[in-house]
């Protein structure tokens, strides 16, 4: 959202370093055959400058990424031809009690990235991963499976984040969230931002707005250069989804924020969507159609967690009201009105009502709670990018967690740049309606948030007494530890997003006890 006012690696001598301590599918990989032998690849540079990351782990298996960019702020800086890329995968950081092995083509086509889907792994369990390619090695990474479906699981750690806008600060709370004790990392979106260099930050990005599939693959490149960032996808396996800003902000399904004509946005949503798949460690069923990406999916810890993984963007129908923080109109009620496109929003409801975990975590990316930014209940105002923009879509909803009752609904959010804490409620104009779930909004990673906001913010929170926390003083990350009796949401928040070395600290702490929808605080 945006409101309305409303070093690089060094090249060979890091690239055997732990960053954890600190064409087509390129599933042409297979565990025990060879590719047919290339030409041997000369390189203008370390080829791996962009680093190593897995994510969407399986019981018995993960995604592994990297992608070969020589130059990573030139185009990748790769001649136009396939590559054999070889990756193993090992029981230990020095990579000798390797389990799998396999080839796998790194192509023109998708900038010679590749998407490993390994299979056959055992469940519940730390494994290590590295790629070669010619006589370069890729740094190591290190991944984790989950439980077996339905095994039972004692605890899960995790943190989530969102909204890293490089222009506005260094990426220090992956530095931090590099040494907790986590099994995975969530990204509710805003990886990248569009926009062209702004003035007055501790760094700028490298283009203009960015339009093209180059531009998107440098942008989403310049991102990944960053140390702290690659070292905490090396940590950890990732679970991503999108917000606006990987195309543009505040953008509705095929509905540009500027004004531009339709078919010029279909292009740019299409190179977006592209550039985006080319650099998250995704599977094949995530590989874009032209404009069109399945990103909602699935996946399952045990008999602890089930995260039901959301798209708010690419099907959604544009904000009312013509956007912006405002009073609700009539088309804020409009029952056609939706976030998530009817097809997903039945696929939500029918995974949430099977679900047998005892925690279903809606990872999603604007805040679902109501608030409302005035107070006075004769005025109102609300932001329209929101889920306070389409109501009806969201009374569906949380009408459904009410009646159906799926086990511990936990919604997590990104977006807006700030902490907060809610109850949901049936009614959020009731404060005695039923509570049906609980959300928890975690800050940036570095996006700001205006201090003009605050006050305002805060001076509201009698009049939305769901509200049971906010601030929007500090960034950072939230983690999460997950047992069969509580879910802990930790608020962590570092000093400073332009010191590099800025410390870390913990500024609230809430719990759900199973069984008992809303937040209590610590």
């Amino acid at each position: 959202m945006e409101f309305m006012d409303c070093d690089l690696l060094s090249n060979r001598c890091r690239r055997r370093n732990f960053l954890l301590g600190a064409g087509f599918f390129t599933g042409l990989a297979v565990a025990s055959q060879e590719l047919p032998a290339l030409a041997k690849p000369r390189f203008s540079d370390y080829p791996f400058k962009l680093g190593v990351a897995s994510g969407d782990p399986l019981p018995d298996g993960v995604v592994l990424w990297t992608r070969l960019a020589p130059e990573p702020l030139y185009g990748g800086g790769m001649p136009l031809r396939n590559v054999v890329v070889r990756w193993q995968v090992a029981l230990d950081e020095n990579m000798r009690k390797v389990v799998q092995r396999g080839t796998v083509l790194a192509t023109p086509a998708l900038a010679h990235s590749v998407h490993v889907d390994v299979r056959g792994l055992e469940p519940g369990r730390w494994y290590w991963y590295q790629f070669q390619v010619g006589s370069e090695d890729s740094p190591i990474g290190r991944t984790r499976t989950p439980g077996a479906f339905n095994n039972a699981i004692k605890q899960l750690n995790f943190a989530f984040v969102s909204c890293q806008d490089w222009q506005n600060g260094f990426y220090t709370a992956y530095r931090h969230i590099v040494n907790e004790e986590l099994d995975l990392v969530v990204h509710l979106g805003d990886y990248i931002y569009e926009y062209g260099p702004q003035s007055g930050g501790p760094r700028q990005h490298n283009s203009p707005e960015i339009v093209t599939l180059q531009d998107y693959r440098n942008r989403h490149a310049l991102y990944k250069t960053d140390p702290n960032l690659q070292a905490a996808h090396a940590a950890f396996p990732w679970i991503v989804t999108w917000d606006d800003h990987e195309v543009e902000n505040n953008y509705a399904n095929l509905i540009p924020e500027e004004n531009q004509s339709q078919q010029a946005f279909v292009t740019r949503r299409a190179n977006a969507y592209q550039a985006y798949y080319e650099h998250m460690p995704l599977r094949r069923s995530s590989l874009p159609n032209r404009a069109d990406m399945q990103l909602y999916r699935r996946l399952t810890f045990g008999d602890l967690a089930e995260f039901h993984v959301l798209d708010t963007r690419q099907y959604r129908t544009d904000q009312p009201c013509n956007d912006g923080l405002k009073p609700r109109c009539i088309q804020a009620l409009d029952a056609n009105a939706t976030m998530t496109g009817a097809k997903q929003e039945q696929w939500l409801f029918r995974g949430l009502d099977k679900s047998r975990s005892r925690w279903n975590v809606i990872a999603q990316q604007t805040m679902l709670a109501e608030y409302d930014f005035d107070g006075r209940p004769e005025i109102g105002v609300f932001n329209m990018d929101q889920w306070d923009g389409y109501v009806a879509a969201r009374d569906r909803l949380l009408s459904f967690l009410n009646q159906r009752q799926p086990s511990n609904p936990i919604v997590i959010t990104g977006d807006i740049h700030s902490s907060w804490v809610h109850d949901l409620k049936l009614d959020f104009k009731n404060p005695a309606s039923a509570t049906v779930g609980t959300e928890f909004v975690g800050t940036s990673i570095t996006s700001d948030f205006p201090t003009s906001f605050i006050a305002p913010v805060q001076a509201a929170l009698s009049d939305n007494p769901h509200t049971k926390f906010f601030d929007g003083a500090f960034r950072g990350y939230v983690r999460c530890k997950l047992t069969q009796e509580r879910w802990q949401s930790d608020y962590r928040a570092v000093s400073s997003i332009i010191d590099p070395n800025a410390s870390i600290s913990t500024l609230a702490s809430f719990v759900v006890q199973n069984g008992q929808p809303g937040a209590q605080r610590m």
